[in-house]
């Protein structure tokens, strides 16, 4: 079977590799001809363990192919994949300003029944205007060409993306007619096999559960935010908290650890869109906008915590950032609760050291020279008056707190996750302060 995706980003550019994986011939389109070229000679433009090999391995044994036009491939693929961004309109809309222009390309070459699928994160609607764009194109070249659209939405977690698409809890589809349910079940036959759950459903369903799916796992995150705010101010523990209502099989244990924020690609722009989806159509989605305004907040807490700590005046001050990533495994800064605390630092009039295992050159591209860059955890806390760890990645969970206390000039430190003990800092004679303790 031969399928193209059209989208080099993180979801066209892992859906390719591992699609080529189980045996698909895969086409990766994009029109960033500097990026296609990194790809036929095996350089990856985004970090992801794993990817690499797997792009490396299945272009060289002829399943993985890279073209900068559709048309490269067009009559000989059964499926197009639509992998393209959908960035936050001014309004909190998802912009489809890209996923229109595939579809007027998909419309402008196909000469046989074809299938387009959304992967984009796209609205609950996106496949009438899909398909009108579509319609448009055809009726301007005066062909009557058989095709159908389908919603295919994706749920990878940067840094475990291979593993969720080739073991996931769920493959979503969202077909409109038998024969398009029956191409999208010869596709996915490997996961059936396995024995993954495939769920087929309409086409507005399927768009509809990518955005619930995110908007939920956010609104946890937001919720033990707000309960940790409020352990604080009353005194308890959040951790006791968390361990407390996970433990009820109803609610579980995922998503509620409580931190400095959520970043990243999905959920900022997926939360926004949603709660805009339900404006246009006359209702608001309150909680949903709760959510965000929680998690905006969430993320100066650590600034907060670091401008009281130092005694509310941070000129001349030099505060060590641990992590720059939303999140570990990526070096993905989209929303990164770090941006927040740096700029707020900088227009303090502090100085800031940075080091992030992999995110160093994304932040070099976002900030320039506002921040010091540092080649490793130990070297960013030198001479620092508070550090500040953001991202969890698996090197700062057990820091020798005997050395960072005597290359600091003061003592404070700040735990943005809540991963660290704070007995084992106070034998060195630092101070500590985390979130919703």
């Amino acid at each position: 079977m031969k399928i193209a995706i059209v989208g080099t980003g993180y979801v066209g550019l892992v859906s390719g590799a591992c699609f080529a994986e189980v045996g698909i011939d895969v086409t990766c389109v994009d029109i960033d001809s500097e990026k296609i070229e990194r790809l036929r000679r095996g350089e990856i433009p985004i970090y992801e363990p794993g990817l690499d090999d797997l792009v490396r391995r299945n272009a060289a044994e002829g399943r993985l192919h890279f073209a900068t036009d559709l048309s490269e491939c067009i009559d000989r693929v059964e499926v197009v994949f639509c992998a393209v961004g959908t960035p936050p309109d001014e309004d909190g809309s998802a912009d489809l300003k890209y996923v229109k222009a595939v579809a007027r390309t998909f419309g402008s070459l196909i000469n046989r029944y074809t299938i387009f699928v959304t992967k984009s994160t796209v609205p609950v609607g996106t496949s009438a205007i899909v398909r009108e764009e579509i319609t448009g194109e055809l009726m301007r070249r005066g062909v009557d060409v058989p095709f159908e659209v389908a919603s295919n939405p994706e749920f990878l977690k940067e840094g475990a993306a291979i593993k969720d698409f080739m073991s996931p809890d769920r493959v979503v589809i969202g077909t409109e007619s038998p024969r398009a349910r029956k191409v999208m079940e010869r596709l996915y036959r490997p996961f059936l096999l396995n024995n993954f759950r495939v769920i087929f459903m309409d086409i507005a369903s399927a768009e509809m559960t990518k955005y619930a799916a995110n908007s939920m796992l956010a609104t946890r995150i937001s919720f033990m935010n707000d309960i940790a705010n409020l352990c604080e101010l009353v005194g308890a523990d959040v951790n006791m908290v968390r361990k407390g209502i996970g433990s009820d099989a109803r609610i579980g244990t995922k998503f509620l650890y409580p931190g400095c924020g959520y970043g990243g690609s999905c959920f900022p722009k997926d939360v926004k869109a949603l709660a805009r989806t339900g404006r246009e159509h006359g209702y608001r989605m309150r909680i949903i906008e709760a959510v965000e305004e929680v998690n905006e907040r969430q993320k100066s807490i650590v600034f907060d915590k670091i401008k009281s700590g130092l005694g509310g005046d941070l000129r001349g001050k030099c505060i060590a950032v641990w992590g720059l990533a939303f999140k570990p495994e990526t070096d993905d800064m989209r929303e990164a609760p770090s941006l927040v605390v740096i700029d707020r630092l900088l227009a303090e009039g502090a100085e800031v050291r940075v080091f992030d295992p992999v995110a160093m050159d994304e932040c070099r591209r976002r900030m320039g020279d506002a921040v010091v860059y540092c080649r490793d955890m130990y070297d960013a806390v030198n001479e620092a008056d508070a550090v500040a760890l953001l991202t969890e990645w698996k090197q700062f969970r057990m820091p020798s707190w005997a050395v960072v206390k005597k290359a600091m000039r003061g003592d404070l430190v700040v735990d943005g996750r809540n991963i660290y003990v704070a007995d084992e800092l106070a034998e060195e004679g630092l101070s500590y302060h985390c979130i919703g303790r």
